[in-house]
């Protein structure tokens, strides 16, 4: 007779299992934000089939663009985070490309010095938007207006109202060098989003940041320097809308001012959106980025199926309204 005995069912602990309650409340969390992506797969997947186009050049299609986009959402991400409302950031951008083209190409200057005046140049827009907003108690909507109709003139009296061309093709690489088969352009935006999102997510500073988004005169009674964290969301906002009008100039050999227009509904739609991802109900810079990407390929996959000019604004307006409804819907159910 067999002595032996199973002793795995009567002296190992039991598996601890979540209560049914967590799991579904965790199931639901992950569903709430990963949808966006989800979302952008399908329409991916979709859009390529009905295209009928090899993959790696359907791939290229979207993430090889020159485009500001990414910069440009994630300086509206910083504004807003802390309770602030930007309507002067694609005006930034032009001046600052507009100044770098016309000091290189007008008036002879070499381009670290222009791109560094241009830069400076955008810092001084947001610090005047600070002055206002911060000190002077003004209203962000009217500032920003004013201050974004004036940098915009500037960019159109410094570039003579034209586009101005003939940087150094070689500057060109500083935005389209290949590394691992995509621009740098499209690297400068997973770096700077990913410094972003570490600063949100783990850090005092980050925390402080939310604070102070969340309720600015709590935060203060807490102790948190509101004032300096408004100021330095204005500069850093300004300081990227700058960069981005250099690099973009580089990139492209030039720069036309008005072209900075075409930015402003995608760059909305793309910080809104960013808030039914990663982490619902906040503007974050990880959920803005997957936005980007999403609304670059809608319009790329559009415009493969043959739609062009008009279906652009058709498509990022109505992208703006939903995800500023999804984006409310989220915030309430965050807060309740």
């Amino acid at each position: 007779m067999s002595t032996s005995t199973d002793t795995s069912s009567t002296t190992a602990p039991p598996l601890a299992t979540a209560p049914p309650e967590r799991r579904r409340f965790a199931a639901g969390a992950l569903v709430r934000r990963s949808s966006l992506v989800v979302l952008w797969l399908v329409m991916a997947v979709v859009f390529f089939a009905l295209a009928d186009v090899p993959l790696g050049n359907f791939l290229q299609g979207i993430f090889a663009r020159q485009t500001p986009l990414v910069l440009l959402g994630l300086a509206v991400v910083i504004t807003m985070a802390v309770g602030e409302f930007d309507l002067s950031f694609p005006s930034v951008y032009a001046l600052s490309g507009a100044a770098v083209s016309s000091l290189v190409v007008l008036h002879g200057w070499s381009f670290g010095a222009a791109a560094l005046a241009a830069v400076v140049l955008a810092v001084l827009v947001g610090a005047l938007n600070a002055l206002l907003v911060v000190r002077a108690g003004i209203n962000s909507v009217i500032v920003t207006l004013g201050v974004g109709s004036v940098a915009l003139g500037l960019g159109g009296w410094i570039s003579q109202e034209t586009t101005i061309s003939g940087l150094d093709f070689a500057l060109s690489n500083l935005a389209l060098a290949r590394v691992a088969g995509l621009p740098l352009v499209f690297w400068y935006g997973v770096v700077l989003v990913a410094v972003a999102a570490y600063v949100m997510a783990a850090t005092p500073l980050g925390r402080h940041i939310l604070f102070v988004g969340s309720n600015r005169d709590v935060a203060r009674l807490a102790g948190i320097r509101v004032t300096r964290i408004r100021v330095g969301a204005w500069l850093t906002s300004a300081l990227l809308c700058g960069v981005a009008g250099v690099v973009t100039a580089a990139g492209l050999g030039g720069f036309n001012a008005t072209s900075a227009r075409e930015y402003f509904l995608p760059a909305f739609a793309s910080v809104f959106l960013g808030t039914v991802a990663v982490v619902p109900g906040r503007f974050n810079p990880i959920g803005m980025f997957v936005a980007v990407y999403f609304l670059i390929t809608g319009v790329f996959g559009l415009q493969l199926l043959g739609y062009q000019g008009w279906v652009t604004d058709v498509f990022y307006g109505g992208v703006l309204v939903i995800a500023v409804a999804a984006s409310a819907c989220v915030q309430r159910r965050v807060r309740s």
